[in-house]
């Protein structure tokens, strides 16, 4: 992507998945993380929720900008039978949401905000996938590894556990890793139009 002249990217996001989409689109950017509280209204549903912590994590650069900057924020949650699913809590709850995921279909929702000084805009993108009858085994074995502790519900589509645990997606294969690329493409080429 060729930005304007003096544009700058920051990538408000920790997620290595994130960064290296980013990178996989040529979008130039910097990663600077603000951490925020990840609390929500109990009320909220589905892309209510990541709708919201997109622009709080958005929110938390906005003051700090200057007007040839903007900044992509992201959340991503699971959600399943009338619940989100974030990041488990410890290897407990992981093996808890795999056992809960397993045979079944749950959607995965990522929210994407784009964040300059002055305006804020918010896309989302959801995708349904449907996990194989799992067995113990594996489920003890992803555990094990630790690699699920820092993704929404528990799993990387892009880890062999993701390879071998997805029976079936319908919609974007990128938003169940965190980032929906070509909705993201669109949206952030359409924002700095605005913007900037």
């Amino acid at each position: 992507m060729i930005l304007p002249q003096n544009l700058s990217i920051l990538l408000g996001s920790g997620s290595p998945r994130r960064k290296m989409l980013l990178e996989q689109m040529e979008i130039d950017h910097v990663v600077d993380v603000k951490p925020i509280e990840e609390i929500y209204n109990p009320t909220l549903q589905g892309e209510e929720i990541t709708s919201f912590l997109a622009q709080q994590k958005g929110g938390a650069f906005q003051k700090d900008l200057d007007l040839k900057q903007l900044v992509i924020t992201a959340d991503t949650i699971v959600w399943f039978e009338g619940k989100a699913l974030g990041k488990p809590k410890n290897k407990k709850d992981a093996k808890q949401m795999l056992q809960s995921l397993s045979g079944k279909t749950h959607q995965v929702i990522t929210s994407v905000c784009f964040t300059s000084l002055s305006l804020q805009h918010t896309i989302s993108c959801f995708t349904d996938v449907t996990f194989t009858k799992l067995s113990e085994e594996n489920i003890d074995s992803y555990v094990h590894s630790e690699s699920p502790l820092d993704k929404a519900g528990s799993y990387g589509i892009q880890d062999s556990f993701g390879l071998l645990a997805v029976a079936e997606i319908n919609g974007s294969y990128t938003n169940v890793m965190g980032l929906p690329c070509m909705q993201t493409y669109e949206a952030l080429t359409e924002f700095i139009r605005s913007a900037f």
